[in-house]
This record gives structure tokens, C-alpha cells and sequence, in this order.
């Protein structure tokens, strides 16, 4: 018995972890286009539950909520963490775990989204002004490209850079941010061929 209660004090880290990676498997895309009576976002654009792939329905409210529900699942937990106390490297782990739930969400058979705005949220919480630095980032490369994937590729990329600049005395955050931008990149492994191709599928673009 401890002051947890019946729960060991070794085991806390674990519970937050996995509650975060379930939090993350929530499809907010796939939900919400339920909620609107939309096409399943999977089966158009990219095939992933993720905002952009909404707004592909021309339905730009359905598209806005699951951008708010996705940022909003990565920024909770690790905020929540942060407000609890947490030691750094565990709230640097339920930042890892509620990315990884969105791009592996064992509720979807572990085929989930890209990533962008939820590893958005959890720069939110750990740094609003890095993630305003990602967010801009990629809004001006989108504003100029007229490509999203080119964008989030970008803004992952500069993302450990922010951090490093940002956060260079928080070092777990800064490995944090390191390791969710290559997850991201990797996710965008497809639309990097795309683009080097070029027929990847941009915003008023035929």
C-alpha cells in the first residue's frame, strides 16, 4: 500500500502511457464524418483518417473539428502530465505514445493517420511557442506550395530546430520533438516519392 492507493508506484508511468497511446487511436476524422454523414476518410486522397482527407469532402466544418480533435488528443494527455508533475521523461513518453496511437491505432488494426496535428498538440503543450513556430511554418510553405504534405514534411523537419533553439536546457523535449518529426517523415515516405514525382495531389492543383 502506498499513497496511490492499490496502484504501484512503478506502475504510474505505464498507465499513463497506455492511456495516452489509446487516447491518440481515437480517429477523429472517421468520427466525425460518421457525425456528418460524410465518406469514410479513408477511402479518398491519402486513405488516412486525418483532417486534410475531410476537407477533400468539401465539408469544411467536418475537416475543422477533426483538426481541433486530433491537435486537442496530442496537447490533453501531455498537458494533463505536465499539471500532474510528471517527471520530464515521462511526459516526453505520453507524448511519443499518443503520436504513435494516431499512426498505429489499435482500434483501426494499427492503420492510423499521418500525424501532423496531433504531434501539433503535444509542441502545444510542451511549448506553445514551438508549436506556433511549426504551425507557421507550415502554413507558409502550404500558403506558398498549395501542398499539405509538403508542409508537414517541412515543418517536421525544422521542428528539432525550434526545439533545440527553444528548449536546448530540456533535453528529453528535445529528443521528444527529434523523434516525432522522423516518425512524421517517414509517415510522409509516400508523399515524398509523390512529390519528387510530381503527382502528388495539391490544393487547386489538377
Amino acid at each position: 500500500m502506498n499513497e496511490l492507493g492499490f496502484i504501484p508506484v512503478t506502475a504510474v508511468p505505464i498507465i499513463w502511457i497506455v492511456g495516452a497511446y489509446l487516447l491518440g487511436s481515437i480517429a477523429f476524422g472517421i468520427l466525425v464524418s460518421k457525425m456528418f454523414g460524410l465518406p469514410d476518410p479513408r477511402t479518398v486522397g491519402s486513405g488516412t483518417p486525418g483532417a486534410t482527407n475531410v476537407l477533400r469532402s468539401g465539408k469544411k466544418s467536418a475537416a475543422a473539428l477533426t483538426l481541433i480533435g486530433d491537435v486537442f488528443k496530442g496537447w490533453f494527455p501531455v498537458w494533463l502530465a505536465l499539471q500532474s508533475g510528471m517527471l520530464m521523461w515521462v511526459v516526453s513518453a505520453v507524448g511519443i505514445a499518443v503520436l504513435l496511437g494516431h499512426l498505429y491505432p489499435i482500434l483501426y488494426k494499427f492503420k492510423g493517420g499521418k500525424g501532423v496535428a496531433t504531434a501539433l498538440g503535444v509542441m502545444l503543450a510542451i511549448s506553445p511557442m514551438l508549436g506556433l513556430a511549426a504551425a507557421l511554418t507550415w502554413v507558409v510553405v502550404f500558403a506558398v506550395s498549395r501542398y499539405s504534405s509538403l508542409g508537414a514534411i517541412v515543418a517536421a523537419a525544422f521542428s528539432p530546430v525550434y526545439a533545440w533553439v527553444l528548449l536546448s536546457a530540456y533535453k528529453d523535449y528535445v529528443i521528444t520533438v527529434l523523434v516525432m518529426s522522423l516518425l512524421l517523415i517517414w509517415r510522409h515516405r509516400t508523399n515524398i516519392q509523390k512529390l519528387i514525382a510530381g503527382t502528388e495531389s495539391g490544393f487547386g492543383k489538377k
